[in-house]
């Protein structure tokens, strides 16, 4: 009786999780389900939805951003002596968690005592920067601390950090200021879950005991942000992760207050929607549907469809080149990466949609990017060097879905097409609607300047609200990639015809 009881308990505990799982990832995959009933939330959202100061309209106009993975997962690089870790770990950065029969003996013991090896000589926070800046990244996301717990900055909260190691010398102050110095902003990305601290909860603490030990921890993490704060004043923003666990989820006082704190510690400090949730365990948006935070954090590996998914919200989509590889991988093989131009239509899909696109890198034990990134960075680079106009500091169009490509615009008069699908008789048609008050009136292929006709096409199509304007690709024109159509909008020359419709 007991075993079938604990059998009933355990399955009851299983199926809650998986529903509440299905529930916090359907905002992810489709429109927002609004709450048919408000509640009173006292530990909701602690700032407006689209700011309006210049932190957040720098965010708004980055278009393309980086992150970087690194750490003590960069030596192992997803396999141990020889033995692969895809099986057995979710990803590169996961490894620690290795587990099952291919394991290592000792595994976590063995991970935990990596930093005793790790000396990246050829780390250079300036080369990285530099290849950011090439091609065409306006933000980064740099790790500080992962799940491990490693810290990659001289921290005085812990011995686990950067100055036990044969490097010692302080990593993310080199990020902040290589990458603050070509003019690119930098986010710090932060692991609250922290697998071999013994302060650390995973579900709610019960007993006294267990509360008070999880508070100690609770106050390291508040030091530990405190001082990057203090540390790398430089900083737009923090990314955050490892926040699901119901201790943290149940500490919603404590990291409501936190927020505060750092907030008037940092003003115009950006924080994504994943740091905290409100007292009723929402993350992401309060019990109201409101954001929590200053932009959607839950676009990983993915992309909206729709624009009314993102319910007018600020967001950012973070991606990765292996399937789900964030840190290094020393063996792409066997796996799909991601082609330039598959990168090239999520970054316009992104832009599209008023979100940026981030990439991510994962540097090897020695501080080089793997020779597939140093690839696509240049190729993606060359790329936006003819075509970052439609890229940075663009908006959404609100225009018919074009199966060409996409749609971005600077303001009403200037609008973008980047052309994914070029059509076999190369007319790149634009459907306005018929009273519209600026249409495209003149074209132009951006790097190539020379003038495109364009042509009123009033199809007549009964009960068409859309009339439309033909732009002329030259046949001798020859692309590789996508390219970008960019149109002055003007007054119609001429309106659409109006003629009486045949009685059905």
């Amino acid at each position: 009786m007991m075993k079938n009881k604990l059998m009933l308990k355990y399955t009851l505990a299983l199926l809650g999780f998986i529903l509440l799982g299905q529930t916090s990832q359907a905002q992810w995959t489709g429109p927002k389900v609004k709450p048919t009933e408000k509640k009173e939330v006292k530990y909701g959202p602690l700032t407006d939805k689209n700011r309006k100061d210049a932190n957040m309209e720098a965010f708004r106009n980055y278009g393309l951003g980086q992150f970087i993975h690194w750490g003590l997962y960069a030596i192992p690089g997803n396999e141990w002596e020889g033995v692969s870790a895809r099986k057995g770990a979710a990803a590169s950065e996961w490894i620690r968690s290795w587990s099952g029969p291919n394991a290592p003996k000792n595994w976590k013991e063995t991970y935990d005592n990596l930093y005793k090896q790790f000396n990246p000589k050829d780390f250079d926070a300036k080369r990285w920067a530099k290849q950011a800046k090439a091609m065409g990244a306006k933000y980064m996301i740099f790790t500080t601390k992962h799940h491990d717990g490693f810290a990659l900055w001289p921290t005085k909260t812990t011995d686990y950090n950067i100055t036990k190691t044969p490097f010692k010398k302080d990593v993310v102050k080199a990020v902040v200021d290589a990458y603050t110095a070509e003019g690119i902003d930098v986010y710090l990305y932060f692991s609250v879950l922290e697998w071999n601290n013994p302060d650390y909860f995973y579900k709610a603490p019960q007993t006294e005991a267990e509360k008070a030990k999880y508070n100690k921890f609770l106050q390291y993490t508040r030091a530990q942000l405190l001082e990057l704060l203090d540390n790398y004043p430089k900083i737009k923003g923090f990314w955050f992760d490892g926040t699901w666990d119901q201790a943290w989820i149940q500490s919603y006082d404590f990291t409501y207050n936190l927020e505060k704190e750092l907030r008037a510690k940092h003003p115009g400090l950006i924080i994504g929607s994943r740091f905290r949730n409100d007292e009723y365990g929402k993350r992401h948006f309060d019990s109201n549907g409101n954001l929590l935070g200053d932009y959607e954090q839950g676009w990983e590996r993915k992309l909206p469809k729709d624009y009314s998914w993102l319910d007018g919200n600020d967001w950012d989509a973070v991606m990765t080149i292996p399937p789900n590889g964030w840190g290094y991988m020393k063996d792409w093989s066997g796996l799909y990466t991601k082609t330039t131009d598959d990168l090239l239509d999520m970054l316009m899909q992104s832009v599209s949609m008023n979100g940026n696109f981030v990439l991510n890198f994962g540097p090897d034990g020695l501080g080089n990017m793997h020779p597939g990134e140093d690839k696509l960075a240049k190729e993606l680079g060359d790329w936006m060097k003819v075509n970052h106009e439609a890229v940075y500091g663009v908006r959404h169009v609100d225009l018919p879905l074009s199966k060409l490509g996409y749609y971005t615009q600077k303001d009403s008069t200037t609008l973008y097409l980047s052309v994914f699908n070029r059509p076999v008789n190369n007319i790149a048609r634009i459907a306005v609607a018929k009273n519209a008050k600026l249409v495209p009136v003149s074209a132009q292929i951006l790097g190539d300047g020379k003038a495109l006709v364009v042509k009123h096409a009033d199809i007549g199509l009964d009960l068409d609200k859309q009339t439309y304007y033909d732009v002329y690709i030259p046949e001798t024109y020859k692309s590789n990639r996508a390219f970008v159509i960019k149109m002055q909008m003007g007054n119609p020359a001429s309106q659409s015809e109006k003629l009486m419709d045949a009685k059905m």
